[in-house]
């Protein structure tokens, strides 16, 4: 069995990397190649964490498994990252553990990624200025993608505590964009793109504050209940997402769907606009919105590559069953 702890990641697995291998577990996933398995998602009751697991199969990329982690709001003080994970890849032709993956750098990377991949199928074109709403840790990798994706030639950002805004400044400072700190108002007058990456339980952006033409990728909500933007704007978008159970479910669109706004039919997988299946953005003056619910086999296939890459680099741990 093969250790590749996450001290290595780092010099594994680049941003490019990340959304290759997500962009490829996306198109399996439309053709049906891959598939997810239910995720389990629970409050332990302890150190107020919550923990679940994400597991699935891709057939296309022979990688099967899980990841096992969650979020345990305390770490900080201690040092520690409030979000980790851990990934276990096994045989798939005998079910044999193959592989145990740190998660947490991993699980940040193919975040963005899926983001990123949205931005490239779906963003118009002429697309110029990036909205950035949070600008929490997850906010830099998303920040740092999106540049990757699409030539962007400034960034405005907005967040609930506008004191961590000069963290995601002195990210687009690095990566050579301006970075202007607005209003929500401000934000959506002039976002061309507009990535939303927070926790929030409560619509955060309002149909009205966003102009024709935007894409918008949706990456906070992962957990019943979660929501970043109000169920009219998601109405009024043309929808895409990693996996339409997830969406409907736990996803971005969940109050759209429970508010009877939407059906399922609505949305559109992104894995079919990358195998040619759907045509995207139909018009420069629709919305479209990505909901990034983040499934498992995103994270199967950068553990995969990880694995693989250690094994090249000689650096993958090896130890007897």
């Amino acid at each position: 069995m093969l250790i590749v702890p996450e001290r290595l990641i780092a010099d594994l697995i680049t941003a490019e990397a990340a959304y290759e291998a997500v962009e490829a577990v996306f198109a399996a996933m439309a053709r049906g190649d891959a598939r997810n398995f239910p995720v389990v998602r629970e409050a332990l009751g302890h150190a107020d964490a919550l923990y679940g697991f994400k597991s699935g199969f891709d057939r296309a990329g022979q990688a099967l498994g899980l990841k096992s982690g969650g979020y345990w709001p305390g770490n900080m003080a201690k040092g520690l990252t409030n979000h980790q994970s851990t990934v276990v890849l096994f045989d798939p032709d005998t079910g044999q553990p193959s592989a145990l993956v740190g998660g947490n750098l991993l699980t940040a990377l193919r975040t963005a990624a899926a983001s990123a991949v949205a931005i490239k199928r779906l963003a118009r074109k002429d697309a110029k200025v990036l909205g950035m709403i949070g600008a929490g840790h997850q906010a830099t990798f998303q920040l740092r993608a999106a540049a990757k994706a699409h030539p962007f030639e400034r960034v405005v950002g907005w967040n609930l505590h506008p004191e961590m805004l000069p963290k995601l400044a002195a990210v687009a400072d690095e990566i050579g964009l301006p970075f202007e700190a607005v209003t929500l108002d401000q934000l959506g007058q002039q976002a061309d793109v507009i990535i939303t990456i927070t926790s929030s339980f409560a619509p955060i952006l309002k149909r009205a504050q966003v102009r024709p033409g935007t894409h918008l990728s949706c990456m906070g909500t992962d957990t019943v209940g979660k929501q970043e933007v109000e169920s009219g704007l998601v109405a009024a978008a043309n929808l895409f997402t990693d996996e339409v159970a997830q969406s409907t479910t736990l996803g971005e669109c969940q109050h759209a769907i429970t508010e009877g706004l939407i059906n399922e039919a609505d949305i559109m997988p992104i894995g079919a606009v990358i195998n040619g299946d759907h045509q995207g953005r139909s018009s420069d003056d629709e919305i479209t919105l990505f909901d990034g619910t983040g499934v498992g086999l995103q994270d199967l296939a950068v553990a995969a590559m990880a694995v693989e890459r250690a094994k090249a680099a000689g650096v993958a741990l090896e130890f007897e069953m």
